[in-house]
């Protein structure tokens, strides 16, 4: 893991971030993001959005290191890893965060409910992958032609 791995995850979560959250503004649930952080707001949902973001890009990172080193191999990374915060985030701690209890939305019911959440942080996690592999390809691009 190096810095330059960090900044690019923090840089792919934040652009999956920026999209998703634009999904989430569309469908009026920004305000419910804000509320889990004791704000009720769109405006401070986005800001806790793009923080988690930044965050969950950055762990992208320090998982998976040099290994999406294609745009294809990043965008199914990220599509794997998109599948897994959403059953993490919606599924597991956005609940537990607003007093609900673990485990009240571990049934079918819930989960479909939630597909809409699935189908973000499927094009959060897509987004992510390709800006990561693509930053990641244009420092191999760069490291190589400094060699040369």
């Amino acid at each position: 893991m190096n810095i330059r791995n960090l900044k690019n995850g923090i840089l792919g979560g934040l652009a999956g971030g920026a999209v998703f959250g634009m999904m989430m503004a569309m469908m009026g649930m920004l305000p419910m993001i804000g509320a889990m952080a004791g704000y009720p707001s769109a405006l401070y949902g986005m800001v806790v959005h793009m923080a988690i973001s930044a965050v969950v890009g950055a762990k992208f990172a320090f998982l998976f290191g040099n290994r999406p080193n294609s745009s294809g191999r990043g965008v199914r990374y990220g599509l794997a890893y998109g599948a897994a915060w959403w059953v993490l985030g919606p599924l597991t701690l956005m609940p537990l965060f607003m007093g609900m209890g673990l485990g009240v939305n571990w049934n079918l019911q819930a989960a479909t409910q939630m597909l809409p959440s699935l189908m973000g942080h499927l094009v959060f996690g897509a987004l992510l992958g390709w800006v990561y592999s693509w930053l990641q390809d244009d420092v191999r691009r760069l490291a190589h032609a400094q060699s040369v």
